[in-house]
């Protein structure tokens, strides 16, 4: 649980209120792609999402990874992944998949992506 606590907390150093995320939104960062988060469900404990980078190749690729908030526990969770292997167990499917996304949400902070705007007082890495 302690992996998916770090997605939960990189998220939002990435993203502001995880609460009201909706819609899709672009942040784009002089010498990286544009990284896409796009929600795809709500509910009131919930928001799922797919985060993206638009890579510069014709036609464009898309490397999603499907992600889950659990609001109420302070989880972030991804789900799905298209680099996976279907060959591995799932239990080790699921530790790829959220070490994926917390080193990749890492380097995004690093990059210097954010979601929200810079006036909003939030704790930054």
């Amino acid at each position: 649980m302690s992996l998916y606590e770090s997605n939960y907390i990189r998220l939002r150093w990435l993203v502001g209120n995880l609460a009201d995320l909706t819609g899709e939104q672009c942040s784009r960062v002089t010498g990286d792609c544009d990284l896409v988060l796009k929600v795809t469900e709500r509910s009131p404990y919930t928001t799922s999402f797919v985060l993206t980078y638009r890579l510069p190749s014709e036609p464009p690729e898309y490397p999603d990874m499907r992600v889950r908030i659990y609001h109420d526990a302070h989880l972030a969770e991804a789900q799905e992944w298209l680099l996976q292997s279907p060959a591995e167990r799932e239990l080790d499917q699921r530790w790829a998949r959220n070490m994926m996304l917390n080193k990749w949400l890492e380097y995004c902070l690093e990059r210097g992506h954010r979601f929200f705007s810079p006036t909003e007082n939030l704790a930054a890495p």
